[in-house]
């Protein structure tokens, strides 16, 4: 029932910028802490930057500085603004809602495809 569909992925020169979206579905994604994720090959999945349901965003030292997350609650989409991009930042990039209901503090996680990003010249 839980839908998260990226698009904006694509190849891109150093230096150069992108922009990923989140679309969701089956959940209200101001009520859930977002995150875009990302996972190059031969690495484990990391945390690139989260948003809380209140607002607050977090980024990894990496990508501080370049890389904003966005919340549009009208549309129901999350976004990644991704600039001054590093061949360093190809990766495949996944969006994730999650959160922990406050009286029996369970736990629920939803993960998009993925889309890739390639930064080569």
């Amino acid at each position: 029932q839980v839908q998260l569909v990226e698009s904006g992925g694509g190849l891109v020169q150093p230096g150069g910028s992108l922009r990923l979206s989140c679309a969701a579905s089956g959940i209200i994604v101001s009520m859930y802490n977002m995150a875009w994720y990302r996972q190059a090959p031969g690495n484990q999945r990391e945390l690139a930057a989260a948003i809380t349901s209140g607002g607050t965003t977090t980024y990894s030292d990496s990508v501080k500085g370049r890389f904003t997350i966005s919340r549009d609650n009208d549309k129901n989409t999350v976004y990644l603004q991704m600039n001054s991009l590093k061949s360093e930042d190809t990766a495949v990039y996944y969006c994730n809602a999650g959160r922990i209901t406050t009286w029996t503090r369970s736990r629920y996680d939803y993960w998009g495809q993925g889309t890739q990003v390639t930064v080569s010249s």
